[in-house]
């Protein structure tokens, strides 16, 4: 009596031992499939990125044959069907994202830490919701508003004979990398855990003090990636630029000259290129590519090595 009651224990202890295994599986099973997911995702856009590559590198082949890489790259030039050089367009590129970065970088940065930090609850409710409006604006409304306003305002401060300058780029620009800098910043200083900042105010910092030398430093990682992807925003920027920059494919001089930059060589002369002049095109493209994929891995290395 006492081994069959035992065996009958033992059964009754074995049968609800199996159920959390299979159940255990079917997770398992949900797991796997996430996984192949976004792992499939992930090779989606690592493969679309090789293949855009590809291609642009592929039709810029005869181009760099025929002028050369350091023609490309270093000539001042550009003048189809005989000269190519896009030294001029990379300048101007340079030019108009550094100031760009000068003028929207700080301004997004003080308006992330005030709608994050200062500003009372209900002017922050109305603030965000215009920055992300500003992200929805299209760059031809952009690029328009700059033409309208800002270039005869430049003309007629500055007494040039044309505001379509650099200057009008550089605004515009600044104007347009505000969104992104602002919104990740933002999300950065509020990931910030509170006791950083519970604790340095019950040592008696100020809130100013906290903000500038704890806050900032630990959501430095978070306004860098937001700084790189304004900085990606502002050198592919192109109708914009085309309205407002004048174009003109020379060497500048200063800010209140006119210029061209790689985007807008693309775009301006790309429905009409054919041959060798296409290609030359496509190189510029590659130029583009390189430039921003070094510009970013080199702001990437900065971040990780001061997040260290």
């Amino acid at each position: 009596m006492t081994i069959a009651m035992n065996n009958q224990n033992s059964v009754n202890h074995d049968t609800p031992s199996k159920s959390p295994l299979r159940q255990k599986k079917r997770v398992d099973w949900r797991e796997r499939i996430f996984h192949g997911l976004f792992l499939s995702c992930a090779v989606i856009g690592i493969v679309s990125l090789a293949t855009i590559a590809y291609f642009i590198v592929k039709e810029s082949i005869p181009a760099f044959q025929q002028v050369g890489v350091s023609g490309i790259v270093f000539g001042q030039d550009w003048l189809p069907p005989a000269l190519y050089g896009v030294f001029t367009m990379i300048v101007a590129s340079v030019v108009s994202t550094f100031g760009a970065v000068l003028v929207g970088v700080p301004v997004g940065i003080l308006t992330a830490i005030f709608i994050a930090e200062i500003a009372p609850k209900r002017v922050a409710d109305i603030i965000r919701p215009a920055v992300e409006l500003l992200a929805g604006i299209p760059s031809v409304v952009y690029g328009f508003f700059g033409l309208v306003i800002i270039v005869p305002l430049i003309q007629d401060v500055f007494q040039v004979p044309a505001g379509n300058t650099i200057l009008a780029g550089i605004i515009v620009l600044g104007v347009m990398i505000l969104p992104t800098v602002i919104t990740v910043s933002e999300t950065s200083i509020r990931a910030v855990p509170a006791t950083y900042k519970e604790g340095s105010l019950a040592l008696g910092a100020s809130k100013i003090f906290t903000i500038f030398r704890i806050l900032l430093p630990a959501a430095r990682s978070g306004i860098m990636t937001g700084v790189i992807l304004g900085i990606a925003r502002a050198l592919g920027e192109t109708m914009a630029i085309i309205m407002v920059m004048g174009n003109a494919p020379a060497m500048p001089e200063g800010i209140l000259d006119s210029a061209r930059t790689l985007t807008a060589n693309i775009a301006i002369e790309m429905s009409y290129a054919s041959g060798i002049h296409a290609n030359a095109l496509y190189a510029t493209g590659v130029v583009l590519l390189v430039f921003i994929m070094s510009l970013n891995g080199i702001l990437l290395y900065l971040n990780r090595e001061t997040a260290k």
